[in-house]
């Protein structure tokens, strides 16, 4: 008798796999390698004290003097990487700036509780970065003494945006919930397989996947608003 193979089961929750309206993807889309390429290494290493602390996000939205270095001691590296993406190394300097100033600038229009720092950040970058490339093709095309047909940029951006962010989300999950998503979305195991590595009841597993996946979720809603 030919034994049929088990059937793996579903990944996660339908609510958790549904296709969000308001940036047009799915969080667990965006988690498989091959469309983000998250980097393993964000779910393996440790937490560390290098991003803001809801203190740091609730100073900034009050304008407290000392909140604006911490969030760029916090944050400037994903706003530079994110700008740099697109952006040459001068350009993406420049933009980074701009990004923190114009953030302080309008720091009282930061909630807290309608999204995080690093979110709100990348929000600013993208459309920064969005005008900074048309302007540079305008320049492009008058020296080329032509109208060359712009490409659209907007989809790129926020396609890069959208990955520093799940990177950025994962990182700053708890080391648990974090070690399960990596064994869930990268080493395909079962809830149940993940439960008996990590001796864990399984109701423990689900909940630890359900909660990093919201995290996941309101950063990339955060940077889009």
């Amino acid at each position: 008798m030919t034994r049929r193979s088990p059937t793996r089961r579903a990944r996660g929750p339908p609510s958790l796999a549904r296709r969000d309206h308001r940036f047009g993807v799915s969080v667990l889309s965006l988690l498989q390698a091959d469309q983000v390429r998250v980097p393993r290494y964000h779910l393996d290493v440790p937490q560390t004290a290098s991003e803001a602390s809801p203190s740091v996000e609730e100073a900034f939205s009050r304008g407290d003097d000392s909140a604006l270095s911490a969030a760029y001691r916090a944050y400037g590296g994903l706003v530079y990487t994110f700008c740099r993406r697109t952006l040459d190394e001068a350009r993406a300097k420049d933009v980074t700036q701009e990004v923190f100033v114009s953030a302080w600038k309008g720091c009282r229009r930061y909630e807290p509780a309608k999204g995080t720092l690093a979110g709100w950040l990348i929000a600013i970058a993208r459309n920064r970065i969005i005008d900074n490339v048309r302007s540079e093709r305008r320049h492009s095309d008058r020296r080329a003494g032509g109208d060359i047909a712009e490409i659209p940029v907007e989809a790129q951006v926020e396609r890069i945006g959208d990955r520093l962010m799940i990177a950025e989300a994962l990182r700053c999950l708890p080391d648990r919930a974090r070690r399960v998503i990596a064994m869930h979305y990268f080493d395909d195991l079962t809830h149940q397989e993940i439960a008996q590595r990590m001796s864990m009841p399984l109701g423990t597993v689900k909940s630890d996947l359900r909660r990093g996946l919201a995290q996941v979720r309101r950063q990339l809603e955060s940077a889009h608003g």
